[in-house]
């Protein structure tokens, strides 16, 4: 067992940065409002998304390399249109996160119930855990966090499927409204997670071989494969909470962080009982968390990296640069779209969606290429499966820019 466990690491850091928003809220909003009716979009963009996240870990431990180092053999203008699209969304999806966060920890340890003072603690908190416990605490202490998250969320799941007695429609339907297709779109953009976080893999993959050298490709594919198919089965149990215990009740969520995390608690308690407060809190709680930390640390990791290949100069501080950009950044945003929660997330989701496709054929491009030893290119089944891919996110993102 604790072999295994030594094996565990960017794969729970991937878990942890993918179930967060679009778990706890997106999922849970999809069961609200649709029943179970886009459980095909979830599984089908896992699906399709899944060989170029796959494709992080597989490129960093066949070649010892991040994917930017990768992108920088293609050709800098690849690196130029991530650093570009990273700097343009990183303060939103940071910001989006931690007020989503901040609004379910006042819900659950009180204290003060303004989420501004809740995103300045838990920020802190974050920064506090990566400067001081740097990758090796942020690896243990994420495996501690995706157990607490599974548990929680699955007795949580089994007790709403007991407690409900009304027969559920498992129809499939395609929304045609603008609103239902913005939703689809945001729904599957962060789904599990948007296509960089494979940047943020890879990196990961690299700091957990200096800490481990067994780390091999194999094990990193391994472990990567533990925490996608965790954001698959954690995916389908929000969406099973939301229809269950939402669905059809004719409620809406609010676009506060503090009034959104007090409705969905109070919602699940009303339904289960209010013995299940702890339960529900602690799994909404976690899942935020987990997605604050890691993304707080993936965000500068990766920009670190990107403007050391742009400029050709590293320096000691560019870690604790970026963070302290990005720290800051998010508090000064979250003065001004507070009320906003709602939309901001939609925005969030909807541009990582529409640059999917880019992500998707870069990845496939240098994992197939010369750049990557041939042992490790992806075989007739993962080439299939990422043509595919490459189609099937091309298609919905125009289709989305074509219904606007």
């Amino acid at each position: 067992m604790r072999s295994f466990i030594q094996k565990l690491g960017p794969g729970l850091l991937f878990a942890g940065a993918a179930i967060g928003v679009s778990h706890l809220v997106q999922s849970t909003r999809a069961g609200a409002d649709y029943g179970f009716s886009l459980v095909w979009a979830l599984l089908l963009v896992h699906l399709f998304k899944y060989p170029f996240f796959q494709y992080g870990p597989r490129y960093a431990m066949a070649t010892g390399e991040t994917l930017l180092d990768g992108y920088r053999k293609i050709g800098k203008w690849a690196l130029i249109t991530y650093f570009v699209i990273t700097l343009a969304t990183m303060f939103t999806i940071q910001t989006a996160v931690t007020i989503v966060t901040a609004g379910l920890a006042a819900n659950l340890f009180g204290v003060t119930t303004n989420p501004v003072t809740w995103s300045i603690i838990i920020t802190f908190i974050c920064l506090l855990i990566l400067l001081l416990g740097k990758y090796r605490f942020l690896d243990n202490l994420m495996k501690i966090i995706v157990c607490v998250l599974s548990v929680s969320t699955v007795i949580a799941v089994i007790v709403a499927v007991n407690g409900n007695g009304q027969p559920m429609s498992l129809k499939q339907i395609i929304p045609t409204d603008i609103a239902g297709i913005t939703f689809l779109i945001a729904f599957m953009g962060w789904m599990p997670a948007p296509l960089d976080v494979s940047i943020w893999q890879s990196l990961w993959a690299i700091e957990k071989r200096k800490i481990n050298k067994d780390y091999d490709t194999k094990q990193s594919l391994f472990d990567f494969n533990i925490g996608y198919l965790s954001t698959v089965f954690l995916g389908l149990f929000f969406i099973t909470l939301g229809a269950v215990v939402m669905h059809g009740t004719g409620d809406s969520f609010a676009s506060g962080a503090s009034l959104f995390a007090s409705q969905l608690i109070e919602l699940y308690t009303k339904s289960l009982g209010n013995f299940s407060y702890l339960i529900i809190a602690l799994a909404a709680f976690t899942t935020m968390f987990s997605t604050t930390l890691t993304t707080l640390d993936a965000s500068p990791r990766s920009m670190v990296k990107c403007s050391s290949l742009l400029f050709n100069r590293t320096h000691k501080s560019s870690y604790l640069f970026w963070i302290g950009l990005l720290v800051t950044g998010t508090l000064t945003i979250l003065l001004f779209f507070l009320s906003e929660m709602k939309t901001l997330v939609e925005i969030a989701t909807i541009v990582s969606f529409i640059t999917a496709p880019f992500y998707a054929v870069i990845n496939f491009a240098l994992i197939s290429s010369k750049h990557t030893p041939k042992e490790w290119h992806p075989s007739i089944l993962l080439k299939t499966v990422s043509y595919l891919g490459i189609i099937f996110l091309s298609g919905f993102s125009i289709w989305y820019l074509t219904t606007l």
